[in-house]
């Protein structure tokens, strides 16, 4: 920290922070047209001159961007500083008379007619008064590079290349938003929303977080979610070896910084979005392939998301990024989804590991954690439809069927891959570790397609942040997620604003509804794009309405009960000894604090089939208490009332559940 005295005030600041900021921060204002915060400053109208004493001297400069690096003194309204001003003002003025925010300020420095007369003046109130807010907004915060100053002097204007219309603008409509003084306008919007000026304030509010405080929080910018790999695994919940360890010593192969300075393409518009100020899909351009049909060809790879670098690496024991690539490509270029491949692989050399699998069963491939070869193979052979590349390829649920039914399997080795077999409903696990998470084990186990994090993502509330210690707790939370990001998807809009940006000022919170900021953004902007006011609560109920039509289409079927909402109980704790060691002091201590069990002189086998009886019993109590919350009975099926009180009583609907 450094100290410093602006007009007579101390403060102490950190080093590099601008004198317009420090001065900010005293509640002292410094005059300027051409700095906002989302963006470098450079000090293009001069107007917020100040005089910095620095030792004996004293001079002038533009406080937006110099930065502070050592005590000094500043006077924000010296009688020269003001002279500057003024000065600056009247020939603004002079060429802009009619622009609002140009008259009040040289009202407020006594100038009320200019004596200059500017060749060029412009008697538009939204004329354009060159502060280049626009130009920045379309390199730093879109990283388009769309628009740009030409000429010099008296002819410098804003123009498109070669001042034409440029077809590459995705009308996202940063510039409109950030210019001052209304000169840039949006002509045309194809989606024709009833309320244009409102879709644009909540989206501006968007934009102006991620250019502000994205690099500091997940840098969805510059590596995508694949940011989340090193924090998955510092808090010991990046899945290892089929999900039996959260850690290892060999992760920082597979963290985001490896993937930022050596392969992710830095500094382009990559939003799966046009316009998407977060641009967070990543892409890995002239990487040479080194397997398959196409080795030895450079490609673009469209990623790589943390759900790849977890699943293609650390779950099948890999710690290589370069694997993770080669598999993000062939699996994109396959069609086959990477985190049923990496799931669905880790099991299978889990079953190899433990007899399972032999070379004979896989037609001669050796099935073990951390084969980069055999993995690679088998992907290649999902891909051709051929060898036991096909057997992997059908997804955990049908290969535990297969090898049931195939391998002569005893009762014990049976239970051993249902309880290791990492699938809901048919849907293999994405990457994380849920052993200590109950309320994740609910978002996966109780999701109505599976086991998938779209529906509760809820491992940070619960296990790390605590913000959701009992049942009811953990049952309110997964009521109120999937009705969340149900919604997302039923408005094909992205869900990361409302989980993976945060406004500075944003306090920590029980409420499961995130951001309330950024739900009041969504509320605003459905209603803005449909005319049809709503508030987060009829989001809710939006959402509600769907979900449960969703659980009982699933009871016609067949499903959509308790029984279907089984997880496997790697999924709830540990199944092996090795498991149960790697983690014996936390677990020993949950049992004695939590169960009061005495596990003196027990062994850990004994200890860790206590523990299952535990957390088994839990799980249930969990679904007890979410069924009540959701309004369904307690098998898990939805009330003919609660559909009545969502106004999804049809007949067709009532029909199906008077048989329950």
């Amino acid at each position: 920290m450094i100290d410093i005295i602006i007009d007579g005030k101390k403060i102490s600041v950190k080093e590099e922070t601008t004198i317009m900021d420090a001065a900010k921060k005293l509640n002292i204002d410094i005059p300027g047209l051409c700095h906002r915060s989302t963006v470098e400053a450079y000090g293009a109208c001069r107007l917020c001159v100040v005089d910095v004493i620095d030792g004996r001297k004293t001079r002038m400069v533009t406080s937006c961007n110099y930065p502070i690096r050592k005590s000094i003194e500043v006077n924000t309204q010296s009688e020269r500083v003001r002279k500057t001003r003024g000065m600056l003002l009247e020939m603004m003025l002079s060429r802009w008379p009619n622009v609002d925010m140009i008259k009040q300020l040289a009202k407020e420095y006594g100038i009320i007619q200019t004596r200059f007369i500017h060749p060029l003046i412009d008697y538009s109130s939204n004329a354009c008064i060159l502060c280049g807010l626009c130009v920045n907004a379309c390199s730093e915060i879109m990283w388009e590079d769309i628009i740009g100053f030409a000429g010099r002097g008296e002819s410098r204007r804003v123009v498109m290349p070669f001042e034409k219309h440029y077809d590459a603008c995705v009308g996202c409509s940063t510039c409109a938003n950030i210019c001052p003084t209304g000169a840039i306008k949006m002509i045309d919007d194809p989606n024709q929303p009833v309320d244009s000026k409102r879709i644009m304030k909540y989206g501006s509010i968007i934009a102006d977080e991620m250019a502000l405080m994205d690099e500091e929080q997940c840098d969805m910018r510059g590596v995508g979610t694949a940011h989340l790999a090193q924090i998955m695994n510092d808090y010991d919940l990046f899945p290892t070896c089929n999900y039996k360890f959260g850690s290892h010593k060999d992760a920082c192969g597979l963290h985001s910084d490896v993937f930022k300075k050596k392969y992710i393409t830095q500094g382009l518009p990559d939003g799966c979005w046009l316009g998407c100020s977060m641009s967070c899909a990543k892409a890995v351009e002239g990487y040479e392939l080194k397997t398959g049909p196409y080795k030895g060809e450079k490609v673009l790879i469209d990623g790589p998301e943390y759900e790849t670098v977890a699943g293609c690496g650390a779950n099948m024991g890999i710690f290589n990024p370069e694997f993770v690539l080669e598999a993000n490509f062939y699996c994109d270029t396959y069609g086959i989804d990477t985190i049923s491949f990496g799931t669905g692989m880790a099991f299978a050399m889990e079953c190899y590991e433990n007899g399972i699998l032999n070379k004979e069963r896989t037609g001669g491939m050796e099935f073990k954690f951390g084969n980069e070869e055999v993995g690679m193979e088998a992907l290649h052979q999902m891909g051709r439809g051929e060898g036991f590349g096909v057997i992997v390829g059908q997804g955990i649920r049908r290969m535990k069927q297969i090898f049931a039914e195939k391998f002569d399997l005893t009762e014990e080795q049976i239970q051993f891959i249902q309880d290791i077999g990492m699938e809901a409903k048919g849907m293999e696990y994405s990457e994380y570790v849920t052993k200590e998470s109950l309320a994740m084990q609910g978002g996966y186990g109780l999701a109505l397609k599976g086991a998938q994090h779209d529906e509760a993502w809820l491992i940070f509330m619960d296990m790390v942040n605590n913000q959701i210690p009992t049942f009811e707790d953990k049952a309110e939370a997964l009521h109120y997620f999937p009705m969340f990001r149900t919604w997302f998807g039923l408005m094909g809009l992205c869900k990361l604003p409302w989980n993976d940006v945060e406004p500075a000022d944003n306090a920590e919170t029980d409420e499961p509804a995130k951001v309330p900021g950024h739900v009041e953004g969504y509320v605003n902007f459905f209603s803005a794009m449909t005319g049809k006011e709503i508030d987060k609560h009829e989001l809710i109920l939006q959402s509600e309405r769907v979900y449960n039509f969703q659980r009982v289409f699933n009871y016609r079927l067949g499903f959509g009960t308790r029984e279907h909402d089984s997880i496997p109980y790697r999924s709830a704790g540990p199944v092996t000894i090795e498991e149960y060691e790697s983690r014996a002091e936390r677990y020993d201590k949950q049992l004695v604090e939590k169960w009061g069990y005495d596990i003196k002189g027990k062994t850990s086998g004994e200890k860790r089939d206590y523990l299952r009886k535990m957390r088994e019993s839990d799980y249930q109590k969990l679904c007890d208490a979410v069924y009540k919350r959701r309004g369904w009975n307690n098998n898990g099926v939805p009330t003919i009332q609660k559909m009545k009180e969502l106004g999804m009583d049809l007949h067709s609907v009532v029909e199906v559940l008077k048989r329950v």
